[in-house]
């Protein structure tokens, strides 16, 4: 059955080609769309099952589909691979984009344009398993750019609203900057190691590169651009909170399981280059750090709840670069998989808090919805606890934990890069009680309706449709952690064991002090439990006391999108400006001019006189006959 992974990308892949080709009835069309995930789902946790029992003695294994290119020594052909890292990646990826689309067949129901949601919804998962399962850099590359073509259009679904149109622009051009980045260095690695097999890569890297080097540094760093933009980390994070004007199942999805953790998957699967590249892994950590902090305090600041998510997503996605820079590679797809959980758990529920107010998002006008939504409210307690990594013991508290703990031990850590997440922690509490207490605590306040999803239908939690992924969701965000626990917790190591053989383990083992250093990070969060409690009874204020010009800086992601606008997008309109008449385009508008004149010419012949026509026939039959005869 192993041999049968390929079905996982190309069964959504199939459904989109299906539903972009053919009109389809409603019900067909949403029984397609979920069902093609839902059955690579399937097919994943079955190839899952037999992967444990029966692991490839090599610890992989590659599936050669069709010869891709062959140039100037360079083979590439379109390879798939199948290890620890991208089975788990793509059971978490088909499962709960399975999820997401299960509840968008119901929150959905009422758009006009149901076929091509569906159908660039499964493209989206689609290129997001191909990039998690290509065995080349460029195989990797397609899903990559599948995965932002999608993230364009979906971001965008709306396209008659303004907002729609503007956010998905630039959502495009921001991770294009990244996504130059790694081109180039796809370019470095062919040109150097004369390959893109992934698993040559890190076979040859060792061999051919020292530490420290050059090419492997900026190797590594050309890689890290491409992380960077894609993930929306420092300094290319603009571009999610803006994403939130797509549709609220789509950002559940660009959260959850694709776009932004295709960075994280790119690092943690260029280990071995990164390795080689001491600068740009400190970069790494220093990166995770910085957005941490950022992203938390700008979470703190929001009144939109599906923004606050945004930039929640942005600190987690942190933790995550955090880990890999200090070359704790499991602890980040670790979190990686509680965070998928967790995150698309607090979307979904969003929605329908969303749409039982009429597609209000202003978390001001929210309040005392508990009681109206009660399983809306339990899982997204269930969610919160999770991100808080706050006791009962959810999957986010052991996660962190294993981050917290190897940052401290790693020798590229140290106190400074684990005091940064320790204050993450306690702005992640912030926010996230915060949220909690706003919209489902206290008194029903002012309500406004502009409409999102289910446009028409009734009020309430929904059906099925609605329920069933609330409280499947609610169950891995729940128990997930006890697959990898600490020493204090019966030392589990399942999740370490099932990636061991496609990463190294953390540089540091698990030391008897990480109860002690269990300590600082509960104490955190539980003062971020308070300081939102606080601002909750100071309605929804920051949870101190902030100048309204400090609330407002944070709100604004500290005043990026001002400042990219005033050293990059004013003056480049400005050059354009003043290059609009220049010399070279008096070239092409003489170019411009010859055709039209050219057009001008051949129109004399259009009379409609057929006796013309038969003439010039004759005469081009004539003149091709006498080259023909001199040559």
């Amino acid at each position: 059955m192993l041999g049968w992974f390929w079905l996982i990308p190309a069964l959504p892949l199939a459904s989109a080609a299906l539903l972009a080709l053919f009109r389809l009835p409603r019900r067909a069309v949403a029984l397609l769309g979920a069902g093609s995930v839902g059955l690579s789902a399937a097919v994943c946790l079955a190839i899952g099952v037999q992967f444990v029992l029966a692991p490839p003695p090599t610890g992989g294994l590659g599936l050669s589909l069709w010869g891709w290119l062959a140039a100037e020594g360079l083979a590439v052909p379109a390879t798939l691979y199948l290890d620890g890292l991208a089975l788990a990646m793509a059971v978490v990826i088909s499962l709960v984009g399975f999820l997401i689309h299960l509840y968008s067949t119901s929150y959905m129901a009422g758009e006009q344009d149901y076929r091509r949601f569906f159908a660039l919804m499964n493209l989206f998962v689609a290129s997001m398993l191909l990039l998690v399962l290509a065995d080349s850099l460029l195989l990797l590359f397609l899903g990559w750019e599948g995965v932002g073509l999608c993230s364009y259009l979906l971001i965008g679904f709306w396209y008659r609203q303004g907002e729609a149109r503007g956010a998905a622009l630039k959502a495009f051009l921001v991770t294009r900057v990244g996504d130059t980045g790694l081109f180039l260095g796809l370019l470095l690695l062919a040109t150097s190691l004369g390959t893109l097999g992934l698993q040559q890569i890190t076979r040859q890297v060792p061999l051919s590169w020292a530490v420290g080097s050059a090419p492997a540094v900026a190797a590594a760093a050309l890689l890290l651009a491409g992380a960077v933009g894609k993930s929306a980390q420092l300094p290319l994070q603009t571009w999610l909170p803006d994403a939130m004007a797509g549709p609220t199942p789509v950002s559940a999805l660009i959260h959850a399981a694709t776009m932004v953790t295709a960075g994280v998957y790119l690092i943690a699967r260029a280990w071995a280059v990164f390795s080689l590249a001491p600068q740009v892994l400190f970069a790494v950590a220093v990166i995770g750090a910085a957005t941490i902090l950022l992203a938390g305090s700008s979470a703190l600041a929001q009144r939109d709840l599906k923004r606050a998510l945004a930039y929640s997503t942005m600190s987690q996605i942190g933790y995550m670069f955090l880990a890999l820079g200090v070359q704790a590679w499991q602890p980040a797809i670790f979190h990686f998989a509680t965070h998928a959980f967790f995150k698309a758990l607090l979307f979904l529920a969003a929605g329908v808090v969303i749409h039982e107010l009429g597609g209000q998002q202003d978390m001001m006008r929210m309040g005392g919805l508990w009681r109206r939504l009660p399983v809306t409210f339990w899982t997204f307690l269930v969610a919160c606890l999770s991100m808080a990594s706050l006791p009962p013991l959810t999957a986010g508290f052991f996660s962190k934990d294993w981050i917290l703990n190897a940052v401290y031990e790693s020798p590229r850590g140290g106190f400074w890069l684990w005091l940064a997440a320790v204050v993450g922690v306690m702005l992640t509490s912030a926010y996230t009680f915060r949220m909690l207490f706003l919209v489902f605590l206290g008194s029903p306040r002012a309500q406004t309706a502009h409409g999102e999803g289910l446009h028409g239908g009734a009020r309430g939690e929904g059906g099925a449709a609605i329920l069933i992924p609330l409280l499947v969701l609610a169950v891995p965000a729940a128990l997930l952690g006890y697959v990898e626990t600490p020493k204090f917790l019966g030392d589990i190591r399942l999740f370490a064991g099932f990636l061991g053989t496609a990463l190294p383990g953390p540089p540091a083992e698990r030391v008897s002090t990480e109860l002690l250093l269990l300590i600082p990070s509960d104490v955190a969060g539980l003062a971020g439990l308070g300081l939102a409690y606080l601002a909750w009874r100071r309605l929804g204020r920051a949870p101190v006391a902030l100048a309204a010009r400090v609330r407002g800086f944070w709100q604004s992601g500290w005043g990026f999108d001002a400042l990219y606008n005033v050293l990059l997008v004013r003056p480049f309109l400005r050059l354009g400006q003043w290059t609009r008449g220049d010399v070279v385009d008096r070239f092409y508008d003489l170019v411009a001019a010859g055709n039209r004149l050219l057009h001008r010419l051949l129109s004399l012949w259009q009379g409609g006189l057929l006796r013309r026509y038969v003439l010039a026939l004759a005469l081009g039959a004539a003149v091709l006959l006498a080259l023909v005869v001199m040559l």
